[in-house]
């Protein structure tokens, strides 16, 4: 026999005051009591676990009518609670746990609170999970007191949900109504992001035009920052490379003077020590040279005398003779004279210029030639004085005469000494000749020390000049990056790039610059709404790709949901009307019944149609948008078609209570004979059969329960005799209600049946 259910707890559920346990063994367990001792309770517990929420389900007005009012005798409390535990050996439900404990409990306050396994869940994901293992609430698990017939009274609807539900399908419609209610709020989104759209794009596209150039002002930026670090970049690196290498060449050349200056001071040490070890003859040299140079001086003084000379002849020159006789020849003799001076005059000009052996011999050349001069001067007047002694007087005066004497022999002494001198300085300088020779190489010495000094200061200068070049190019450089708003700090780490064309690059940034400058400062204010502005345009297409995506896939969802629920069920319902064929003939002796589905028919509903409940099963086969309009195809519900034996019937309307019970009864079990479920729960359904149809009832549930578990409240004792188990509900002398349990063997079970009725 299938054992699923195990036991029941309760405590405090309404006229449950204290702990209670009912323990559900397999078979069928059989709840007996009189009338208001609270056997019904029992079921109500069971349907509020399964996640009924309706208190007027539960007989009651409101969920506080749930707990314990208490009585006379007994105090009210101010919780109830309840357990169902469910054997999971063979895992019906799919978790891993071999029991599955579902638990709820209720407040005065209102507070509600759901438990699985001792996990508090959410009152959907209670649902949900018992969804999946066809219970539920509200189908045909549990029938309560009075609705043997709630089959037959159920809308087409209704009865279609029970038989969904009895077969597993209720799972799927859950989600297949979850999905329409999803879908149908997606298109509500959709078409909103859709206006959303329209409505921020023209702005967004006037932004765009204004922020266009300051998005172009970043890229322009970004290149120009670019040129700048690779211009200046690489520019700064080569000063500081050209800078180091002057540097080190300046160092260098440095210690080189320190070499060449010892080298000079060592030359002019030397010079020195040689200048100061001159012979005495140098001195004696010196003398001589000084001697000469005053014969020079005489030789001036005798130039002078000369012209003077020259002067007093010309004067004699002009004389008249006496009596006005001019002398024989006389002026002819003295014009000679004067040439004759002249000549000596200019040779001994033209000697001033030469070495003193050449005046000398000028000298010499002069004397004879005025010697010569004055003798032919002298002659004719010798012979006139001689003829015309008495009356003429000499050509030449007397004075003029010895002058002339006393020059000439003032020359023969120069003469003298000057040969004497040129002997003197020629042994000299024969003897000076090796110191000359030593003093040259001294002198040489420091001239070329000299000369290194020299071409050291030249080069210094050259690398001075180069590191001011470099130093000028350097702050030229520095100039450029404070014009350019930059530190030179940025490009000391800068990677520099081998500059090709520096022109080139200096001309790019030019032109970036004065593009920068003609855009403008850029308007933050007007960015930010730019950019969240564009931030929100990528969201509501990215709202309503995702939007249209999710509406296709729903779509899509709910038609393979439409076509598994549509193929189990037409599946199914050919076995139940098998079923359903059988029962109603065994209970009526006779006639004939099938449950049919109509035709469908496509209603038309508003977009804005009120949003169905989440929990309701009837969920739209399709939905197609059209204008606003949505068109969905509505899941037709199940009409009973019967023949009673021996009486036409033309309706259900027409059927007495006790048909209707049998009916519906004969439909329960054609059902649970096609999807028997792990139990069931019934409540007095058997109170509207005759005693024949009771023992029908007793025989079917036997041979049902070697499938499913029974749970039946009941009074007839043919119901009774087929149980296994007796539970018996009275009225505590406190007003609450009492269990009690026995497990009889048959005989015992049919003696029990009689004492209860």
């Amino acid at each position: 026999m299938s054992h699923f259910l195990k036991k029941l707890e309760l405590n405090g559920f309404k006229s449950f005051a204290g702990r209670t346990v009912l323990e559900f063994p397999a078979g069928i367990v059989a709840v007996v009591g009189p009338n208001g001792s609270g056997k019904s309770n029992i079921v109500d517990a069971i349907r509020w676990l399964l996640g009924e929420r309706d208190a007027k389900n539960l007989r009651g007005g409101k969920g506080e009518d749930l707990i314990f009012a208490g009585t006379q005798k007994r105090a009210r409390v101010g919780v109830a609670q309840a357990s169902l535990h469910f054997e999971n050996k063979n895992k019906f439900f799919p978790v891993d746990f071999e029991e599955v404990v579902v638990s709820r409990e209720i407040r005065r306050d209102g507070q509600s609170k759901y438990y699985l396994n001792k996990s508090e869940i959410l009152l959907r994901d209670l649902i949900d999970f018992f969804a999946k293992v066809r219970l539920g609430s509200r189908g045909l698990i549990i029938i309560g007191q009075g609705d043997s017939d709630m089959f037959i009274r159920a809308t087409p609807l209704e009865r279609r949900e029970m038989i969904e539900e009895i077969l597993g399908l209720r799972e799927y419609q859950i989600k297949k109504a979850d999905a329409e209610r999803r879908l149908k709020n997606s298109r509500v989104n959709l078409v909103q992001v859709t206006a959303l759209i329209e409505e921020i794009e023209p702005h967004l596209r006037s932004l765009r035009r204004q922020t266009g150039r300051w998005e172009r002002r970043g890229a322009l930026e970004e290149e120009l920052r670019t040129l700048e670090n690779d211009f200046f970049g690489w520019q700064l690196a080569e000063m500081r490379t050209k800078n180091a290498d002057v540097d080190g060449r300046m160092a260098a050349h440095q210690r080189q003077f320190e070499a060449l200056a010892r080298e000079k001071t060592e030359a002019e040490t030397r010079q020195v020590a040689v200048e100061e070890s001159q012979p005495e003859e140098r001195k004696r040299l010196a003398g001589v040279k000084e001697e000469i140079a005053g014969l020079m001086e005489a030789r001036n003084r005798l130039q002078k005398d000369l012209g003077r000379i020259e002067a007093q002849v010309e004067m004699a020159k002009r004389i008249p003779a006496v009596g006005g006789v001019v002398p024989h020849g006389g002026n002819h003799t003295i014009e000679h004279l004067l040439d004759v001076i002249r000549k000596v005059k200019e040779e001994l000009q033209a000697a001033l210029d030469e070495e003193p052996l050449g005046v000398l011999a000028a000298v010499e050349n002069a004397l004879e030639e005025l010697g010569f001069a004055i003798e032919e001067a002298n002659a004719p007047q010798q012979e006139e004085r001689e003829v015309d002694a008495p009356k003429r007087e000499p050509a030449v005066p007397e004075p003029l005469r010895r002058e002339l004497a006393r020059a000439s022999e003032d020359i023969g002494e120069l003469e003298k000494r000057i040969a004497t001198l040129r002997e003197t300085e020629r042994g000299l300088e024969a003897a000076q000749e090796g110191f000359y020779a030593n003093f040259k190489a001294a002198v040489g010495d420091v001239q070329q020390a000299q000369a290194k000094i020299d071409l050291w200061e030249k080069t210094n200068r050259e690398l001075l000049l180069e590191k001011e070049r470099i130093d000028l190019r350097r702050d030229d450089i520095l100039h450029q990056i404070n014009q350019a708003g930059r530190h030179a700090d940025e490009f000391r780490d800068a990677q520099a790039v081998r500059a090709e064309n520096l022109a080139e690059m200096e001309h790019r940034m030019f032109r970036l610059r004065g593009d920068l400058a003609s855009i403008g400062e850029v308007d933050e204010a007007l960015m930010k709404e730019a950019r969240e502005t564009e931030e929100r345009h990528k969201y509501l297409l990215q709202e309503s790709e995702d939007l249209t995506k999710a509406i296709a896939d729903l779509a899509t969802l709910m038609q393979e949901l439409t076509e598994k629920i549509a193929g189990e069920f037409e599946k199914s319902l050919g076995k139940i009307n098998t079923e359903f064929e059988k029962f109603f003939g065994l209970m009526f002796g006779g006639g004939s019944a099938r449950l049919k589905v109509p035709k469908p028919k496509a209603e038309r509903a508003e977009d804005d149609g009120e949003e169905e409940n989440a929990d309701v099963s009837a969920g739209g086969d399709g939905e197609a948008e059209g204008d606003g309009v949505l068109e969905i195809e509505r899941p037709q519900g199940i009409e009973i078609d019967v023949k009673l034996p021996r009486k036409k019937v033309t309706s259900l309307d027409m059927l007495s209570g006790g048909e209707r019970s049998l009916v519906g009864i004969a439909a329960l079990f054609a059902m649970v004979s096609v999807s028997p479920p792990p139990f069931l729960v019934l409540d007095e359904i058997d109170a509207p059969l005759d005693e024949r149809n009771a023992r029908r009832f007793g025989d079917m549930l036997k041979e049902f329960s070697k499938r499913t578990q029974f749970i039946v409240v009941t009074h007839n004792r043919a119901t009774m005799e087929a149980a296994e188990v007796l539970y018996g509900i009275t009225l505590a002398e406190d007003g609450s209600s009492k269990v009690v349990s026995l497990k009889l063997e048959p005989e015992a079970v049919t003696e029990a049946a009689a004492t209860a009725g």
